[in-house]
């Protein structure tokens, strides 16, 4: 905990607020979203196809306007989409937990899905233009905050849910509506470079293709879609397993691996970070990351899913081991980013960088979905965790392609519009 203030102390002060902000942000997101679907189908009686569309609406609002907001962030400056966005988020969580109609909550899901997109590209190229050449650290130290509010927030949300989901969502609402305020009073605001400002008097469409013309960044998203759809194993294959093995206990065991996920990203992160640093290269670190999250599935890959303890202690290691190893990845690929745009419309080159993660997600979930049931009815679920180690390693092979070839580093000159 000291290391972690004393490096929180060495940034600039907007720098430190937005990291304190996004632990309230997260803080705030994960007290409510984990029970939303049990208050829809329960307390609400939704049929099961139209708290897919609550959810599903969410997610695509979010996913699909990154670009959207990435843009206006360098169109406008970094604060007002930052504030907009915790200020559609506060109306938004306040709707889901005082209307009870479809309509209604389609248009409560699709506010705060879209007020992620708004805020979430502006936060980082704001830290990225703070922190200058400690951009690793910087996003080191962020992530920290990032996972300990998503550790606490489903504890917050449970203790709160005794009471009532009202009282959930109203407090969850009203940290947004905080943050909107301590933003519009303590956050200065910040814009990109002029040249930025420029190609954003040019239009909308100029900032776009200066994006899509940059063919290395647009090949570093690809490759690195893998590692998303890894991560996102924590929400999918991994408690299907823990059901597999435990049954009706199994989602005792999913919650304990959130924790354990969270957890190891709090305690290690800046640990793993400077460890990297000091041994790797930029790339070195995204490709031996990405390699150390394919092979958390080789455990499971090896252990017959019938010998329940043997299960549980491969998917605690597999959870751990895909934790460290996208903390290793997550400084080192957000400073890649701002390497590859050459430090030019950076929140237009994160809106599209998540858009692109956001679709690979959905498309590999649907592969892993597909995978897993026939792995089950073929009794062979080594198959799913192989697929996922696979996918790993051919991520991780495909930055260090890239790299050989020198696309992992990119001079401004080259960022010309199409």
């Amino acid at each position: 905990m000291k290391n972690l203030w004393r490096q929180t102390r060495s940034f600039p002060p907007a720098a430190r607020h937005l990291m304190a902000n996004q632990f309230a942000i997260n803080l705030a997101f994960y007290m409510l979203m984990p029970y939303l679907a049990a208050h829809l189908a329960g307390q609400l009686g939704l049929a099961a196809w139209a708290v897919g569309l609550v959810l599903g609406v969410r997610n695509f609002s979010q996913q699909g306007m990154f670009l959207i907001g990435g843009t206006l962030a360098d169109r406008y400056g970094y604060k007002a989409p930052i504030m907009a966005g915790c200020l559609l988020r506060t109306a938004g969580f306040a709707l889901l937990g005082w209307v009870d109609n479809l309509p209604a909550l389609i248009a409560a899901s699709a506010a705060t899905g879209f007020a992620g997109a708004l805020f979430n590209p502006a936060v980082r190229a704001y830290l990225a233009a703070e922190a200058g050449e400690r951009r690793v650290d910087a996003f080191a130290t962020f992530n920290v905050y990032y996972q300990a509010g998503m550790l606490l927030g489903p504890l917050v949300g449970l203790a709160l849910l005794a009471a009532d989901f009202r009282l959930v969502c109203t407090v969850a609402a009203a940290i947004f509506a905080a943050l909107t305020l301590l933003q519009w009073r303590a956050l200065p605001k910040r814009r990109g470079t002029t040249t930025d400002t420029a190609a954003a008097r040019e239009g909308v469409l100029t900032q776009w293709r200066i994006v899509v013309a940059n063919r290395p960044f647009l090949l570093f998203a690809t490759a690195m879609i893998g590692s998303y759809v890894l991560t996102f194993q924590v929400y999918l294959a991994l408690p299907l397993a823990a059901s597999d093995a435990l049954g009706a206990q199994g989602t005792a065991l999913t919650s304990g691996l959130f924790v354990i996920s969270a957890a190891v990203a709090v305690a290690g992160q800046l640990r793993l970070t400077n460890w990297a640093k000091r041994r790797w290269s930029a790339h070195e670190a995204l490709v031996r990351g990405i390699a150390a999250m394919g092979l958390a599935f080789l455990p499971l890959a090896l252990t017959p899913h019938h010998a329940t303890a043997t299960v549980v202690a491969a998917l605690v290691a597999a959870v751990a081991l895909l934790a460290a190893g996208s903390a290793v990845v997550y400084p080192f690929e957000m400073d890649t980013v701002v390497t590859l745009c050459g430090n030019r419309l950076v929140a237009t080159h994160y809106g599209l960088y998540n858009t692109v993660s956001g679709l690979g997600i959905t498309l590999g979930n649907l592969a892993t979905g597909a995978l897993w049931d026939f792995a089950v009815r073929q009794d062979a679920l080594w198959l799913a965790w192989g697929a996922l180690t696979a996918t790993g390693l051919a991520c991780a092979a495909s930055i260090a392609a890239l790299a050989r070839s020198g696309r992992l580093t990119v001079r401004e000159t080259e960022l010309a519009p199409a």
